[in-house]
């Protein structure tokens, strides 16, 4: 039972993270913050490392897995049909040039290749870190994922503002 309140800690971390980050008003703020609310606990080291019970991972996968697939509506149906070309090509673009800068980062900084191609990789902290966690590798891909959407989430806004004026106004 020792381990059980390690996880009470780091639970009560991020969720004060995620709640502190609800009211910076950035996208996924709930999730960016429960991040680094439980690892700037974790990095401290004042704690043992969280040992989640045997499934619960599974379970957590499932309920990521559920939140998402909760989005996927008859609209982003409908709209898919319209966009799926951009799609494919986003997707396809997007899947080449993180293998590129992934393959690019271990060989010119010496990191391990999988923590770099799965940082480098598009998608969510979520997903990747669970994906890394499956190579052992789901702290580093973590990092790389949060320093990546909190650089986005505070820089894109601001650039869109910027470009949004120069281009023709919406329909």
């Amino acid at each position: 039972m020792a381990s059980f309140w390690p996880l009470v800690f780091y639970g009560l971390a991020g969720l004060a993270g995620g709640l502190l980050a609800l009211r910076t008003g950035i996208p996924a703020a709930p999730l960016a913050g429960a991040l680094l609310g439980a690892g700037i606990l974790s990095m401290s080291g004042r704690l043992e490392l969280a040992q989640w019970p045997s499934g619960s991972r599974t379970v957590l996968e499932i309920a990521i897995g559920t939140v998402i697939g909760t989005g996927l509506t008859a609209n982003a149906l409908t709209e898919l049909r319209l966009l799926w070309r951009p799609a494919v090509l986003i997707t396809l673009t997007l899947v080449l040039t993180g293998v590129v800068v992934g393959l690019w980062c271990s060989r010119l900084l010496g990191i391990d290749p999988v923590v770099a191609l799965l940082g480098a990789a598009p998608g969510g902290i979520s997903g990747m870190s669970l994906v890394g966690a499956e190579f052992g590798v789901g702290a580093a891909v973590a990092a790389l994922h949060a320093v990546r959407l909190i650089t986005v989430l505070l820089v894109l806004p601001l650039v869109v503002k910027l470009v949004l004026p120069l281009s023709s106004p919406p329909p």
